[in-house]
Parts: C-alpha cells; sequence; structure tokens
C-alpha cells in the first residue's frame, strides 16, 4: 500500500480534520507507471511525477511558512538569555541562576518531548490543528507572562505553555518541509531553520530596548505581537502533501532496534547539553565577570550570537547537499566544542563579541541539520512525524539537564565557578561529536570522499 500524495494544485483542501483513502496498488498516474509494493514492505513516496518538486511557489512557501514559525518557536527559544540576565537581577523575583534556568530548560524540553504527540497527529493528518493550538499556547502563554510577578508563574507561562505550543508546532514543521524536497532538502530546512535565528535576533533586541522605557510587563506584550502576527501566516500557506493511508502506532518501536538512528539521538542528546548552556549563559557571563559595563550590550549579545548563528544554519545545510549530512555535523560539531572551551579565554568586551559570532555559527548546525539526518535514517518516509517526533523527544532531555546542571555547577556564592561551566559545555559537545563521527565511519566506512 503506497502512501497518499495530495495534488500540487490542490491548494484549498482543508487539512483541519485528516482524510485517510486506501490508493489501491493498480492506481494509475499520469505519466507513470503503477504503483506495487511486496506485501509487507515498508510505505515509500510515489515514483516520479508525484516525487518532492524540489521548487515552485507552493514547495517555497512551506519554506517560508517554515521560517516563521522557527522564528517564534527556537527564535523565542534563543532569546531567553535576556529573560536569565534579567531575572538574575532580582527585579522580578527572586531566584538562584539553577532555578531560573529551570524556565528555559523545560521550555525547551517540552518542545521537543512533545513531539511524542504532535508527531503521529502530523501523520494522521491533524495539520491544521497543530498550528492553530500551538500558536495560540504559545502568544497566550506570553501574554500571561507579561503578568507575572513571581517564579511560579514565569515557570508556568514561560516554560510550560509556551514550551508545549512551540511543540506542537516545531515536529509537524520539520517533517512537512522534506516532503517538498529531495535533492534540495538540505537547503530548504536550512533556510527555513534561519528564521530561529532572525527571531533569536530581533526579539532580545525588542524586548532589551524597550524595557527601560515602558517596564517589563509592555516589553513582553510587544514580543507576544510580533509572535502573533509571525504565526498567522503559516496557517495560510503550509499544506500537507502526503499522508499515510491509515492511522499510524504513536510510537515507532522498530525505531528502538534502529541502531544508526539510536546512536544519532544519542549523540544529539549529549550535544544539546553544551549548545543549551551556551543559549542561556552567553549574556550573563560577561556581565557577572565584569566583561561589560553596560547591561544593554549584555542583552545585545544574545542578539549578535543569534546572528552569528544565521549562516551557522543556512550554509552548512547548503553544503550537506554536496558533500553528506554527517559529513558536515560531525566535524562542525567539533568545532563547536572547541569554541566553547576557548570561552575560558574570554577577557574583555571584544573577546566576548567575537565568541558569540563564532560559537553562533558553530551551534547553527545543531539546529538545522537534524531533522535532515532524521529523514536520512528513515526508511519508511511514510513515518517521518513519528520518528522525528521521538527522536527528538529523547534527544531533549539533554535539554532538560543542560541549564539546571549549568546552574549548580557555577554555583551561588563570589566567585562563580565559570571555569567548570565552560569545561561542561565544550566536553558534553565534544564527546556528542566523536559519537556522530562514529556514525558516519559506521554508515560509509573509512573514505572521507563519500558522501554521507
Amino acid at each position: 500500500m503506497a502512501s497518499q500524495v495530495i495534488p500540487d494544485n490542490d491548494i484549498s483542501r482543508d487539512d483541519t480534520e485528516p482524510q485517510h483513502h486506501e490508493t489501491d496498488s493498480s492506481t494509475k498516474h499520469s505519466g507513470s507507471e503503477k504503483s506495487a509494493e511486496a506485501p509487507g514492505q515498508p510505505h515509500r513516496f510515489l515514483p516520479s511525477p508525484d516525487a518532492p518538486p524540489n521548487g515552485g511557489l507552493v514547495a517555497w512557501l512551506q519554506v517560508v511558512g517554515g521560517f516563521l514559525i522557527y522564528f517564534s518557536t527556537w527564535g523565542l527559544l534563543s532569546s531567553f538569555p535576556v529573560f536569565q540576565t534579567y531575572y538574575e537581577s532580582g527585579e522580578l523575583f527572586k531566584a538562584s541562576s539553577a532555578n531560573i534556568s529551570w524556565i528555559g530548560s523545560i521550555q525547551s524540553f517540552l518542545l521537543q518531548i512533545t513531539g511524542v504527540i504532535a508527531g503521529p497527529l502530523y501523520d494522521r493528518g491533524y495539520l491544521r490543528s497543530l498550528l492553530v493550538t500551538g500558536s495560540f499556547l504559545i502568544v497566550f502563554g506570553i501574554m500571561m507572562l507579561s503578568l507575572c510577578t513571581e517564579y511560579w508563574q514565569a515557570l508556568l507561562t514561560q516554560a510550560f505553555c509556551i514550551g508545549i505550543g512551540a511543540g506542537l508546532l516545531f515536529i509537524p514543521t520539520v517533517s512537512l518541509i522534506p516532503t517538498w524536497f529531495d535533492t534540495r532538502m538540505g537547503l530548504a530546512i536550512g533556510l527555513a531553520a534561519s528564521g530561529s535565528s532572525i527571531g533569536g535576533v530581533i526579539y532580545p533586541i525588542v524586548f532589551s530596548r524597550i524595557l527601560p522605557q515602558v517596564g517589563f510587563p509592555w516589553a513582553v506584550r510587544a514580543v507576544g505581537f510580533i509572535a502573533l502576527a509571525t504565526l498567522i501566516a503559516p496557517l495560510a500557506v503550509f499544506k500537507l502533501r502526503v499522508r499515510a493511508p491509515r492511522p499510524r502506532a504513536l510510537v515507532d518501536w522498530s525505531a528502538f532496534r534502529d541502531v544508526p538512528y539510536l546512536v544519532f539521538t544519542l549523540a544529539l542528546a549529549i550535544i544539546f547539553i553544551g549548545q543549551t548552556v551556551l543559549l542561556f549563559y552567553i549574556s550573563f557571563y560577561p556581565e557577572s565577570r565584569r566583561l561589560v559595563t553596560d547591561r544593554s550590550l549584555a542583552f545585545y549579545l544574545a542578539a549578535i550570537f543569534n546572528a552569528g548563528s544565521t549562516l551557522g544554519r543556512v550554509l552548512p545545510n547548503a553544503l550537506s547537499d554536496r558533500v553528506g549530512v554527517f559529513n558536515t555535523m560531525a566535524p562542525l560539531s567539533m568545532l563547536l566544542g572547541a569554541a566553547l572551551f576557548c570561552m575560558l579565554a574570554v577577557r574583555n568586551a571584544a573577546g566576548a563579541i567575537v565568541m558569540a559570532v563564532a560559537t553562533g555559527f558553530a551551534s547553527g548546525v545543531v539546529i538545522a541539520l537534524p531533522p535532515v539526518c532524521f529523514r536520512l535514517l528513515t526508511a519508511d518516509k511514510a513515518m517521518i512525524g513519528t520518528r522525528v517526533g521521538q527522536g527528538f523527544a529523547v534527544a531533549g532531555f539533554g535539554l532538560l539537564l543542560a541549564g539546571p546542571s549549568a546552574g549548580t555547577i557555577l554555583g551561588t556564592v563570589e566567585p562563580l565557578n565559570w571555569t567548570g561551566v565552560w569545561t561542561y559545555a565544550g566536553g558534553t559537545v565534544s564527546v556528542g561529536a566523536l559519537i556522530l563521527s562514529v556514525l558516519r565511519f559506521m554508515k560509509s566506512g573509512f573514505d572521507l570522499k563519500v558522501k554521507c
């Protein structure tokens, strides 16, 4: 039985409810041969001309929609350094670095773990329902955050509400775009993922610039209005192209017997630890060490970091289309690990800015390439949503662990243990990069010329 491929010109179809159709193996497609599969074989995309179009207006509109989804999911998460730095000041509530980090860690973790539900729902055709629900939760969570005055209130709104909403949007996005692209998949996902970097630039600047003038509540509401505007457009342009012919299981248990899939998920979880530590503390570190004398510059470091990440999410993905995703992700992850160790040598504001750009570029690959890797490690393309969702869910435990563990290492007594924090971050990313390298050689041997 083959997966149903929705014609490219069917733009008016309402995807609110799933529509399951049995596709007879003898069904003929214009200009193509009959689709035939042996019993028991996994469902695959139909052959040309129903293969991914790799371009065209509708296909690129999916990338535009994906860019906007990334902008207000990972873009908001990438803005957490300015909130971490502001919360550390104690102006809104009093809490330790470890407790404050729980807000960002839970938010990031829920973005990933929600994929366990969002992935199968996407496979069943509930794309529009996921978009509406996720968008509402993000905007509602931001607006409720503007009313918060206590730590537990920020935890509920910023961590749980926004985190769940972002998860309902992220996994369907990274599952949808690959169904429209094949040979240009890396570039398409890289362009979409750059939205998180742009969001990570704009949100911190907006928040930090208007915070002194209007205060915390209205600064947060301004962020909420931007999120609302960016989340409306995907509802208009996103179009489900491939549906499974019948409901899938919530969990693909065969994935837990797939060694390359498991190795990659483990590596990603470990890399997420170090990358998240960097994200949370890139602004607070220079302010704490008195490397910068102006808090606004500390806030701007988050924007500088995300600006560097923009190229790090586009160029490596474009390169991966030529040399292979694992040939790209493994060395760039090693570069990120080395850059994190170099944070120990930062002594002034200029050094902090340079390292924000360098680590931002190297960390871009951690967000942009994993969806491509999961797709290549999934033989049954009709299970993309489920496989991507559960893979990110497992790897998300690295995000949950990162902030609080780094906050515990940092301590609460001066001088803070920044040496331990950056050693921890650099070490975890380096270990994860080493596992990725092992996986690359498991798949394609020691011939470095092989695209993998």
